[in-house]
This record gives C-alpha cells, sequence and structure tokens, in this order.
C-alpha cells in the first residue's frame, strides 16, 4: 500500500526520513530503472541491461543489483557498498507528481507509507523550525529534477534504440564456486554487431543527439558482471 501525498509544510513541518541503506527501508530489491542520463555513473558500478514491458512492449533500462529475487549484494552491514545510487532509489520516499495535465508543473510528493517515514523521533528532518526545506529536502529536490527530465529525456534514446534496431535478447548461465547454478533470462542488451554496421549517417545522429554515449556506457557495464558474480560468490560462502 501507498499513501502519497503533496510535501507541504503545514502537514508535514515534523516529518522526518531514515536515510541509512537497510533491507528494511525498501532497498531489498534486485535491480531498479536507471535512466540513460545516469549511464555514464551507473555503469562503473553496476551492469545496465534493458527490459521490454509485457504489456506495451515498452524499453526501460535497469541496474542490476543482484541475482535472486529480493537480493541486494551492493548492501551491507555497512551501509551501500557502491559510490553512485540510481535516482530512482536515491529519492524514495519522494517523488514527482503533477496535477492534471501531464505538462503541469512537478510538484514533490511524499509517500507517508513507505518505510523511511521515520515513526521514532530519528531520521533528518525535511522541514526546519520556520517551515523550510532543510538542506536534505533541497539536495531531494535536486535529484527528483534530474529524475523526472531524464526520465522525459528518455524515451528519445529508448525510440532510437528501436529504430535502429539495437537490442537482441540476453541471457547468463553462471556456476558459483559452491557449484550453484545461476540465471539470467529476459532481459535484452546493445546489439554490438548492429551497433559497429550502422553507417555515418546513423552514427553522427545518434551522437548529435545525445545517443551514442550512453549506448556505449551500456555495453562497458557489461563488464560489471564478473564483479556481481564475485559478491555472489562472497555471499554463498559466508552463508
Amino acid at each position: 500500500m501507498t499513501n502519497h501525498a503533496i510535501l507541504n509544510p503545514a502537514d508535514h513541518g515534523t516529518l522526518r526520513v531514515r536515510t541509512e541503506a537497510h533491507a528494511a527501508l525498501g532497498d531489498n530489491v534486485t535491480a531498479c530503472l536507471v535512466m540513460p542520463a545516469e549511464f555514464r555513473a551507473a555503469q562503473a558500478h553496476y551492469p545496465i541491461v534493458f527490459r521490454r514491458d509485457a504489456a506495451t512492449g515498452k524499453l526501460a533500462a535497469i541496474a542490476l543489483f543482484g541475482f535472486d529475487s529480493g537480493e541486494n549484494l551492493f548492501l551491507t552491514a555497512d551501509g551501500w557498498d557502491a559510490l553512485y545510487r540510481p535516482l530512482a532509489l536515491a529519492v524514495q520516499p519522494f517523488l514527482i507528481g503533477r496535477a492534471g495535465e501531464s505538462d503541469s508543473a512537478p510538484q514533490v510528493h511524499v509517500d507517508l507509507a513507505h518505510p523511511r517515514i521515520a515513526t521514532d523521533g530519528e531520521g533528518v528532518r525535511v522541514f526546519d523550525d520556520q517551515g523550510q526545506p532543510t538542506p536534505y529536502l533541497e539536495a531531494i529536490a535536486g535529484k527528483l529534477g534530474d529524475l523526472d527530465y531524464a526520465y522525459q529525456a528518455g524515451d528519445d534514446f529508448f525510440a532510437a534504440l528501436e529504430r535502429y534496431d539495437l537490442v537482441e535478447p540476453f541471457s547468463l548461465d553462471v556456476t558459483l564456486d559452491n557449484g550453484s547454478k545461476q540465471t539470467l533470462v529476459g532481459f535484452q542488451t546493445i546489439d554490438e554487431n548492429r551497433l559497429a554496421a550502422l553507417d555515418g549517417e546513423a552514427l553522427h545522429g545518434l551522437m548529435a543527439a545525445g545517443h551514442l554515449s550512453p549506448i556505449y556506457m551500456a555495453v562497458a557495464s557489461l563488464s560489471q558482471f564478473p564483479a556481481l558474480v564475485a559478491r555472489k560468490n562472497a555471499l554463498t560462502a559466508r552463508a
């Protein structure tokens, strides 16, 4: 269940949010959405793959954190073990909302049912005693703006992938050190052969639109799979 409300100091003047990384706070996820504008930062830590919505067929990009449902191999007893967290996770429990038309001004909403909402007096305040946004909320608002812009801009990127037929099905079978097997299916990655075969006009068009860099970042991110497998091996060795 969710409980979304427009954030405002009158109703939420004493609201506090827990900011630490913890499974009980919603961080026990295997993957999350990642926007093309984030690919450069995300590829340094996570494999980036694509998933097609079963109902609409629309492509989306996700950063992988693990292999099994609810498994986040970057979540440790000391917190989040990576220098970058995708915006879709970093902004929780806040989100962008709009009143009426889709082109109306964005508003900051908060999910009051999210586990990050503090109920014990701990956590970081959202508004100060004068009802002004705290530095924490100002930082969140900046991230929400970045996420909203990146989401809107992402449509052109995914349309370009479709136009040039640049994604192909992807699966991964891994045998861990303990002999167990891990399988990833249902995802897609950049078709490097088709990418290499594009003519100069197509490549120039992708570059001019700002799409070529995130395409290469997505390709480069696949080199993070061995590190992800190493994290899984380390986890199973401790079990």
